[in-house]
């Protein structure tokens, strides 16, 4: 994420278990390396430890948007809390694929930069029902 005068800020990803190293992989796989990206998970950490990992990220990378799993998990409500504190951070809470590719891609920062990526990520997700078949599973008409 840079921009063509300067490095622009940084995100964090963070959420349950390998939510957050996961999709940093799947990110980096389409778009490269991303060192201003930063991830932290919730395993093994209690309210405060959460807290601190969290502000150490935001710091190393000087992220002004974190993306989350959960609404109400534990790192949304680490994130809230130092947005709330610092000011400057957005909060993004289901985060996924679409959304962080075009976050990465198109360089977005801010809450501006969030509000459209979020989008990106609404329009990502889609059901894809299963047809109902006519009684004929392989394709064939009898006979």
């Amino acid at each position: 994420m840079t921009s063509s005068s300067n490095v622009s800020a940084g995100i964090v990803i963070a959420g349950h278990g390998g939510f957050a190293a996961g999709l940093r992989d799947a990110v980096e796989c389409v778009a490269g390396p991303q060192p201003r990206v930063a991830t932290i998970s919730n395993h093994g950490l209690d309210a405060d430890g959460i807290a601190a990992a969290l502000a150490d990220a935001v710091d190393r990378v000087r992220a002004d948007v974190i993306f989350t799993d959960l609404p109400a998990g534990s790192c949304t409500i680490a994130a809230r809390r130092l947005a709330k504190s610092r000011g400057r951070i957005t909060v993004v809470t289901g985060a996924n694929l679409p959304m962080l590719l075009d976050c990465v891609l198109k360089e977005r920062v801010g809450a501006a930069g969030a509000t459209l990526s979020a989008a990106k990520g609404r329009d990502g997700v889609l059901v894809i029902a299963a047809e109902p078949t006519s009684g004929v599973e392989d394709g064939s008409h009898g006979g």
